[in-house]
């Protein structure tokens, strides 16, 4: 490289303060999704379908119009771009992004899991995820992958603290291997052929099927302690 020329190949300061703070942007809307949890605590089932199932729709629908109308796909690009990640941004098919999935987990989790394991899992989407991103962002420096050392142990750190002291209706092994399943779940990348499945949807549904495949066959009395909050 002759003297004066930059090294283009290496991430400049402005650059990943910007990402940073783009990234910062995206995780405070994602880290709102929580209060679907919350919601949830304090209402029926029924009830908290009734409310998922037009706000999934109604996401879904941009999702997949945006492909068509020319006018909405320019308004769409406009304003989420800078927060939308390099997958939901890939040509060559229809893409959702991350609210699309975020309310489609929230869903599954509502109609396929006892209320206390749907709540845990989907706060840990929330929150987690949040802190794993974060981390990653601003003191990821050993890869995993597509993720990081650092932002996997931000995520396991606060989903321990998630599964033990938030929502602690769990018995402990079993919050313990969720939180732990949730980890491997975020830090891996599922692609199926070339499409890459969103994490909104592999940690809630992964972690909430192993946990509610522990209580089936180490713990079945105590099912009935998952359907009701405090």
């Amino acid at each position: 490289m002759k003297p004066g020329e930059k090294n283009n190949s290496m991430p400049q300061p402005d650059n990943v303060n910007q990402n940073f703070k783009f990234e910062l942007a995206r995780k405070i809307i994602h880290l709102s999704s929580v209060a679907i949890a919350i919601i949830y605590c304090f209402i029926t089932r029924e009830l908290a379908l009734l409310l998922l199932i037009p706000l999934f729709s109604g996401f879904l629908l941009v999702d997949i119009l945006k492909n068509y109308i020319p006018s909405l796909s320019r308004w769409y690009h406009n304003t989420f771009d800078p927060m939308l990640r390099e997958h939901e941004l890939a040509k060559g098919y229809p893409q959702l992004n991350g609210a699309t999935f975020i309310t489609f987990s929230a869903l599954l989790l509502v109609l396929l899991f006892p209320k206390i394991i749907a709540i845990t899992c989907f706060s840990l989407v929330a929150i987690s995820d949040t802190m794993a991103a974060l981390a990653g962002k601003k003191f990821g420096r050993h890869k995993i992958g597509e993720k990081s050392l650092e932002g996997s142990l931000a995520f396991l750190v606060s989903a321990l603290f998630i599964v033990l002291v938030v929502v602690p209706r769990l018995d402990l092994i079993a919050a313990i291997i969720t939180a732990l399943v949730a980890t491997v779940a975020e830090a891996l990348t599922l692609r199926i052929n070339s499409y890459k499945v969103d994490d909104n949807l592999t940690i809630p549904l992964m972690s909430a099927l192993v946990c509610y495949l522990y209580y089936i066959l180490v713990l079945p009395q105590k099912l009935p302690l998952l359907e009701t909050c405090p």
